[in-house]
């Protein structure tokens, strides 16, 4: 009776999706305006043309100012003549990055100016922040078209660009940085993502209709890892360090723990080749392993264009799973004790992603039921042609419902999304969304109604209380469920997210237990720690 079986299954599946339905989700109300966010990205020019102009731009949540309010940071593309075309020059001196201080009040004002970090000379597309020198504040490193820029914090909410001096001024074409100590030896190392050898628009034997030449009409750039010196400059280590590929095409990084060995390891992203899994040895260097593990390439093999890989627990099996959206389907892959399966069809990713050109994933939950959830950016790569974003529920088991609909009217719109971060910037208790879109305002996007379950928000600090912990593992238990992720804000494509732990609880009052496991290898364990709350956790000294 096989029919039947399938009958029973189907209606299963389908009660299932209706109970889900019939929940009080949230509503992502859009704000932007009402924020007093004024900033529009442009890429140099009034008409998209090149690879360059198309690949967008990140932006970050953090706290420059630790006032405990997560600010905003969004970078700009300017005029370039060896990517513009001579028309665009009436936009010479006129574009900049923009820095926004949080009010603690739901808006945020322009401090670009009064802080020093609009770079306005530089075609700008990732951002990344962290305490590289230890002192207590967040310094900003800006990703670009050119020479990269390092803007050290003041503390008193001013920067100073210390580039050269650093060794970080890389002239490659940059997009991305997550920062992390890959050698333990106490101080933050950065891995930097380069893409590719842009030509100045020499190369014109393409398709017309295409737009303009893709990224294998280009030669590819090797990434960079930088040790962190401890005296405010840097040393790239990437060939001893085991991490040199110099036909690379890497559009963004993350950093986590995908084998459960303690070590930090770098999953990279690629266009139109096969992605880059770095496994951390533990003596200071990596060994690439993605294809052995089944993370070099998805069902769709090597002809996607991956963009910004995002992680999370995705089935609460105590592995970090791994999703990365794409021109096709975008990609799910699944932990079995470090090897990953490709669950994009299974998962119903595919069927709701198929039809959009991915860029910007978040995992996130979006209503605090303790299941981490899925939003992607969504925008056509070679003509700014709008597409709708995707918001997807998920089910604890990796199975995705489609609530775009019912999430508010931004899924509604079409935007020609890239970057895309989630933060709690109101502090009250539930994540929302920051999308940049091409040549176009962002939306930040509020999260109203994710706060009605419980949650628990972790602040993870250093000895002393000043530094963020970049690479502890947090282990959340509540009502039998267990929650893992690693504290790594660089995520996604060229953003960076809130560097606090958000974990939803669901009914729970409480999470039974949390444990830390800190950067160093040392671990923490709290009980009975009680929900809906901001809760710092420092570090005891040795």
């Amino acid at each position: 009776m096989w029919w039947w079986r399938v009958r029973l299954g189907f209606f299963a599946s389908l009660l299932g999706a209706t109970c889900t339905w019939a929940q009080e989700l949230p509503v992502l109300t859009d704000v932007t305006q009402d924020a007093g966010i004024d900033f529009h990205h442009r890429f140099g020019d009034d008409q998209l043309s090149n690879i360059v102009e198309g690949t967008g731009a990140g932006a970050a949540f953090f706290d420059y100012d630790g006032d405990g309010w997560l600010d905003i940071y969004f970078v700009c593309g300017t005029w370039n003549k060896e990517v513009n075309d001579n028309r665009g020059r009436a936009y010479r001196g006129k574009l900049s990055n923009r820095l926004y201080r949080n009010q603690r009040d739901g808006t945020f004002v322009d401090v670009t100016q009064h802080a020093g970090v609009g770079d306005p000379d530089n075609f700008g597309f990732g951002c990344s922040a962290a305490d590289y020198d230890s002192d207590g504040d967040l310094d900003l490193y800006v990703l670009n078209y050119g020479k990269n820029v390092l803007f050290r914090n003041n503390g008193d909410g001013t920067f100073t660009d210390v580039s050269a001096a650093s060794g970080l001024d890389n002239p490659s074409w940059s997009l991305c940085a997550p920062w992390f100590d890959y050698n333990n030896d106490g101080r933050l190392d950065v891995y930097v993502v380069n893409y590719l050898q842009y030509d100045g628009g020499k190369f014109r034997a393409f398709y017309a209709a295409a737009g303009y030449p893709g990224p294998l009409s280009y030669k590819g750039q090797a990434d960079a890892l930088y040790r962190n010196n401890g005296d405010g400059t840097f040393t790239d280590v990437t060939q001893e360090a085991g991490v040199f590929n110099p036909d690379g095409r890497g559009m963004s990084a993350t950093v986590a723990d995908l084998d459960n060995d303690g070590s930090l390891d770098l999953y990279v992203a690629n266009d139109a080749m096969e992605n880059y899994y770095y496994r951390n040895l533990g003596d200071g260097r990596f060994e690439n392993e993605a294809l052995e593990r089944g993370l070099a390439f998805g069902e769709g093999g090597q002809g996607v264009s991956s963009m910004g890989p995002t992680v999370g627990d995705m089935n609460h099996d105590g592995w970090l799973d791994v999703y990365i959206p794409d021109m096709g389907y975008g990609c799910l892959l699944l932990s079995n004790e470090g090897v990953f399966d490709d669950r994009t069809a299974k998962s119903n990713l595919a069927v709701i992603c198929g039809q959009y050109t991915g860029w910007g994933g978040v995992i996130f939950d979006v209503n605090n039921d303790g299941h981490l959830d899925l939003f992607v950016a969504n925008g056509n790569a070679h003509f700014e042609y709008a597409e709708e974003d995707v918001l997807v529920l998920n089910d604890g088991q990796a199975k995705f419902l489609d609530i775009a609909a019912r999430a508010g009217d931004y899924f509604h719109q079409k935007y020609v999304g890239r970057g895309a971060t989630c933060g709690d910037y109101d502090n009250d208790g539930d994540l929302d969304l920051l999308v940049v879109n091409l040549n176009d305002r962002p939306r930040l996007l509020r999260n109203d109604g994710g706060n009605r379950q419980s949650w628990l928000k972790l602040d993870l600090r250093l000895p002393g209380g000043r530094s963020t912990a970049i690479g502890a593992r947090v282990t959340v238990t509540a009502q039998g469920v267990r929650q893992v992720q690693d504290i790594v804000p660089v995520t996604g494509y060229l953003s960076q997210a809130d560097p606090r732990y958000h974990v939803g609880l669901g009914a729970a009052t409480q999470a039974e237990t949390v444990d830390i496991r800190w950067p160093d290898g040392r671990r923490t364990q709290l009980e009975n720690v009680a929900a809906n709350q901001i809760l710092t956790v420092v570090q005891e000294a040795q």
